[in-house]
């Protein structure tokens, strides 16, 4: 029943017979056999060929979601497989969003790969919640991710912790009231900034002023909007973005304030357009975490990769 199952599942995944032949380098008669005596087996049909594009039939659901539990079965045998050498193969998919994929993972990607060169080692960049889908399929092996996931899902294990700060353009004028709030970027790179003699902005005196905010699906952002419902302030938003590289950007051209993390603020490139300042919020400080999925086989590069880097980093 599941021999040809390949063919099948390519016809589901491109939704058509003629771009799943091309993909496997058969005909498109020879395609509609195979699946035809898929479908002889089973008993019943597994697409409906009425609809455009081709959709799954009842039946055709259940058997892809079998022909996927199979491949994730293999997927684990390979998986081990690999493990009985020295690495000398084998594959390690690692996921962090834009900022992580950008300007925390690919030092620590570039370590591990200097000691095990062979390896194959891919980064997806991408939202979240896409990542966090694709951790829970076996897409990728580790998320570094600053979100609070659900624990009876995946284990973590924590790499730091990070503070929201403000960036504020050095063009508004209430700036020349907050002299002693101010955080120097040296501060803010090498931690100092966590000193008590950096005290908290009052954040009601910003409330003539625009605001850059992420949308609450980001952790910034419901971490934001937290933090001005804590501390009863009511922003003048001006902007609603999804990405926190592009709130300081945007902050860096004097556009509005924005809510950045500290990782952000210490690697990217110094601006000396924008005044930083500390929050007097519990909100303002999250951990940062690599998550992978509870109750799967950990391959021998999962297992080095935790060994020499996620429990060897500090931020």
């Amino acid at each position: 029943m599941f021999r040809g199952m390949e063919y099948v599942y390519e016809v589901y995944k491109e939704k058509s017979f003629s771009k799943a032949a091309a993909n496997l380098y058969i005909s498109q008669p020879s395609l509609s056999a195979n699946v035809r005596r898929v479908e002889e087996k089973t008993g019943y049909p597994i697409f409906d060929r009425s609809t455009k594009p081709l959709s799954l039939t009842a039946v055709g659901r259940r058997y892809i979601h079998a022909v996927e539990q199979i491949m994730s079965i293999e997927k684990d045998f390979e998986a081990f497989i690999n493990d009985m050498g020295e690495l000398h193969t084998g594959s390690l998919r690692i996921g962090g969003s834009s900022f992580f994929s950008s300007w925390v993972l690919p030092p620590m990607i570039s370590q591990f790969s200097m000691k095990y060169p062979a390896l194959d080692i891919s980064l997806s960049e991408a939202k979240s919640a896409v990542l966090v889908d694709m951790l829970k399929d076996g897409k990728i092996d580790f998320l570094l991710d600053n979100k609070e996931l659900d624990t009876a899902v995946f284990d973590r294990y924590c790499i730091g912790e990070e503070q929201l700060l403000l960036t504020v353009p050095e063009s508004f004028s209430v700036n020349q009231d907050l002299v002693r709030y101010q955080i120097p970027i040296d501060a803010i790179r090498d931690g100092s900034y966590r000193k008590a003699s950096y005290q908290p902005v009052p954040l009601g005196k910003f409330k003539d002023y625009p605001f850059i905010i992420l949308r609450t699906v980001n952790d910034t952002g419901s971490r934001a909007m937290r933090i001005c419902k804590e501390l009863n302030f009511h922003p003048d938003i001006a902007f609603v973005l999804d990405q926190q590289q592009t709130a300081y950007n945007i902050s860096s051209s004097g556009a509005g304030i924005a809510f950045v993390g500290q990782l952000l603020l210490s690697r990217a490139p110094s601006e000396n357009n924008l005044y930083f300042y500390k929050l007097d919020s519990e909100h303002a400080t999250r951990n940062i975490y690599f998550y992978w999925k509870k109750a799967r086989y950990i391959s021998r590069a999962m297992e080095e990769f935790a060994k020499n880097i996620i429990y060897e980093t500090k931020l």
